[in-house]
């Protein structure tokens, strides 16, 4: 007999829940459409927005274009960061249903804005949004399901929201073809985010005791001894605390939290760049859509394979060799100007992200106390889209003064580094694979 299935029977016995993914399939179901429809919001800018810059704008400095990702990057990983704590008071449910609030209104001033400065502004409200309740909807699974089938429901979790990125992105790529890059694309986005509200607001339920419940059963994790410090002390440790924890004491929480920053500093580039470079090679909009949609679509559904594997196989190799992957899948996107290669490419992104995305999740998972694992996990996802912000500026730099071939290289330097980095200095962090 399992002694967690064993220790989970009696306690819930007396408190009425019990984890794992089956005892709450409909709770997670819901989750998995609430995330869907966060990464429809995030889909509806990942084409069009750069070409409104380019072409109705007329805004030549790469730089000035990708301000909307630096203002997006910068407020979602500020904002990763304090609502995962403050899940942990208030509860996870009324941060959901206030990041689908705040994101309620983007749409809308997409459509009506006159001014680039709009377009910065309403990012800075999509990052509230995308921040507080992609976090919610990953940290609530995370509460639901317990260990043992963590990478799994992590997997899940990213594969609806990032189907829903490349499947966005596509059909307003299809959108624009045929109508204009503005309003016709964005009527979606309004639909969007009334049914994210609606859904949070009526059917969402709290799951922060699930969490409690889970950190009856949990033995000390690895960083509280490797810091010197008390495991009973680091389970109600300061956010200063944890996040230095999470940033840069624990090597396993460092190599998470660097490789999450340029994972998603090559999608700030991505995000920015890629239309731009296409457009200037000669293709349309629905083209460039299509190969925007290859990347997050691939990213998306192979993480349902790659979540689970990482349970059986370990986190530490996924890890490292995703990233190696991603960087070949960018270099091959300027080393052969063709469309054909840069499906591939997109492809060989697609599969390097999916490699990482759950597993990294899963890996903060493995290493923090389920007390604290909701203020870590906003430390990890702080760093990572921060990578948003610095992948825009970056790659819009260096564009700017070397040309866009040279920042898409820079960046698949960078990714490589990243990679071996894990290879080299991380640990393996599930148990039973170290």
């Amino acid at each position: 007999m399992n002694p967690w299935n064993s220790a989970t029977d009696a306690l819930s016995t007396s408190s009425g829940i019990r984890l794992g993914l089956r005892e709450n399939i409909g709770q997670f179901s819901l989750l998995v459409l609430s995330n869907m429809l966060v990464g429809m919001m995030l889909g509806l800018e990942r084409i069009v927005v750069p070409l409104i810059g380019e072409k109705e704008f007329g805004l030549v400095s790469k730089t000035a274009i990708v301000s909307f990702i630096v203002s997006f990057g910068i407020t979602k990983a500020i904002c990763n960061l304090f609502a995962a704590r403050l899940s942990e008071t208030a509860g996870r449910r009324k941060v959901l249903v206030i990041g689908w609030l705040i994101g309620l209104p983007v749409p809308f001033i997409i459509i009506f804005a006159n001014r680039w400065v709009w377009f910065d502004f309403a990012n800075v409200l999509l990052g509230v949004n995308q921040a507080l309740c992609w976090s919610m909807t990953v940290i609530m699974k995370a509460d639901l399901v317990g260990p043992r089938r963590r990478g799994l429901a992590l997997g899940l979790n990213e594969f609806a929201g990032y189907i829903a990125v490349g499947f966005t992105a596509w059909i307003t790529g299809y959108i624009a073809s045929v109508y204009a890059l503005r309003p016709q694309p964005f009527y979606l986005g309004i639909g969007v985010a009334f049914a994210g509200l609606l859904l949070s607001w009526f059917f969402a339920k709290e799951t922060r005791h699930y969490a409690t419940l889970e950190a009856k059963l949990h033995h000390p994790s690895a960083p509280a001894f490797a810091s010197g410090r008390d495991p009973a002390s680091a389970r109600h440790g300061s956010l200063r605390e944890t996040f230095a924890l999470a940033s840069w004491k624990d090597r396993n929480l460092f190599s998470c939290s660097q490789a999450g920053l340029v994972n998603n500093l090559n999608d700030g580039m991505s995000w920015g760049i890629y239309p731009l470079f296409f457009s200037s090679l000669g293709l349309g909009v629905a083209a460039i859509g299509t190969i925007k949609a290859i990347y997050p679509a691939a990213w998306g559904a192979l993480q349902v394979l790659t979540g689970p594997l990482s349970d059986r196989c370990g986190r530490k190799w996924l890890i490292a060799g995703g990233m190696i992957v991603h960087a070949g899948g960018i270099w091959l996107t300027v080393m052969i100007p063709h469309y054909s290669a840069w499906i591939v490419a997109a492809l060989l992104q697609g599969i390097g992200t999916a490699m990482v995305y759950p597993t990294l999740l899963a890996a903060i998972s493995d290493v923090a106390h389920p007390e604290w694992r909701a203020t870590t996990m906003g430390v990890y996802r702080f760093w990572r889209d921060l990578g948003y912000a610095i992948g825009a500026l970056i790659s819009g730099i260096i564009a700017d003064f070397l040309g866009m071939r040279a920042a898409i290289q820079v960046v698949a330097v960078l990714t490589l580094l990243s990679g071996l980095h894990v290879a080299f200095r991380m640990r393996e962090t599930l148990v039973g694979k170290r």
